[in-house]
């Protein structure tokens, strides 16, 4: 992997002017974690083959994925093992009619390089983020290495897929949680993008859909109507604090081209390792690259494990221990032996840093997209402790140009 990966700084005298477009033009209005800045001042280049390599087991680990809820939709029994609220195991039942070619199947899978080789840590499948940082910062970052182009657009690809799959110039609900800002310029990012190539676009809360049927319809006031398309980005596990006189489950049975279906729930759960020997799916890719994962209460677990939130998101409740303070790390451990089943256990694995130009180490997540079982974009985030968090910067990510293979 040596060499495959390099850390180069964005050029000192640029950097300023680099931010700014990252605010205005990624919508990454509060670049900032407390008094920590969020945007890298590096930039991550890859080799052809390290990026055409981190493809190829990202699409393999979607097939497998999509393999997994199939399995599941006929198997619900096994959802009481995957640590789901009560009021989302209910509903679970509502999934049989899940059609997967009717809807678009977004997913994030985050890689990191250790010295065997490349681990995942997880899938981020419900509602993934990085949307506008993956979309965005490589455009910005590339007159700076002239010899890297950027990658893959996702905010493209899932204008493709909805093209394809709602028809052109519909109209697409654009889903959040609209009182977070982190959330909000997410979702304005991707609708700015789908109305200037013809889509008529709303931002909307998750209340604001009426079910006619198992069609979606805004209520927005000037927005009434029948939609083609659902953009969610809203976490399903959020849906259920809703006003109880919301129908939230008419997600569930929706025919409404729909980015993620709730169906994306089982592949959330960190837990879904712990039925895989019961599914019946051939998962190779999965069992080779995920670290060996088990119920917390496994007698014999060893210091090399660390404990997980089984919804857990952004790198949260994650117990390794010199990135967090020693009240963090007892509190998650106790969590974990009092409510098991909302956690798991997880070999850590070595992550293996890389050292930027001034000899600063710093630990990598290479987030790659998938949409409708296909690669469609990289998200960077760079950390100096193995724990990628929401202080993590965002980097971009950018591949080097064919040219460069020949020489």
């Amino acid at each position: 992997m040596a060499g495959a990966m390099q850390l180069r700084s964005i050029p000192a005298q640029h950097y300023s002017d680099y931010r700014y477009e990252v605010i205005f033009g990624a919508y990454k209005w509060d670049p900032q974690v407390g008094d920590q800045d969020t945007i890298a001042r590096h930039a991550l280049l890859l080799d052809r083959n390290t990026a055409a390599e981190l493809e190829k087991l990202a699409e393999a680990l979607a097939v497998e994925t999509c393999a997994m809820e199939e399995a599941l939709l006929h198997k619900p029994q096994l959802a009481k093992k995957l640590g789901f609220p009560k009021k989302i195991e209910r509903k679970l039942p509502l999934l049989s009619g899940y059609e997967p070619g009717r809807h678009v199947r977004l997913m994030r899978f985050d890689f990191h390089p250790t010295p065997g080789g490349w681990a995942v840590s997880e899938v981020n499948s419900d509602v993934p983020g990085g949307l506008a940082e993956a979309s965005a910062l490589p455009h910005f970052a590339s007159p700076f290495f002239p010899d890297y182009e950027p990658g893959k657009n996702i905010a493209d690809a899932l204008f493709s897929a909805f093209t394809e799959k709602a028809g052109e110039q519909g109209r697409i609900a654009f889903v959040h949680a609209t009182s977070y800002s982190d959330d909000q310029q997410v979702m304005r990012f991707l609708s700015d993008h789908f109305s200037q190539r013809g889509f008529h676009t709303q931002l909307t809360a998750p209340d604001h859909l009426r079910w006619n049927g198992k069609k979606a319809a805004s209520i927005l006031e000037g927005e009434e109507g029948e939609l083609d398309g659902i953009v969610r980005f809203f976490p399903l596990e959020w849906l259920t604090n809703l006003p109880r006189s919301f129908d939230w489950a008419g997600y569930y049975q929706t025919e409404t081209v729909s980015c993620n279906h709730p169906a994306a729930i089982y592949a959330q759960s960190k837990r879904l390792p712990l039925v895989w020997d019961e599914l019946g799916v051939d998962i190779p890719t999965w069992k080779k690259l995920l670290p060996e994962t088990c119920d917390p209460r496994t007698k014999g677990l060893t210091p090399d494990f660390i404990f997980k939130p089984a919804l857990g998101r952004v790198g949260e409740g994650i117990s390794i221990r010199e990135a967090i303070s020693s009240k963090e790390f007892e509190a998650i451990n106790k969590a974990a032996r009092r409510s098991p089943l909302d956690w798991l256990a997880q070999r850590r694995f070595e992550s293996l840093p890389l050292l930027a130009e001034d000899g600063t180490a710093y630990h990598l997540c290479i987030g790659v997209f998938t949409v409708d079982g296909k690669s469609a974009g990289f998200y960077g985030r760079i950390s100096p402790y193995p724990r990628i968090d929401a202080n993590a910067k965002d980097i971009p990510l950018l591949v080097a140009k064919e040219e460069l293979s020949h020489e």
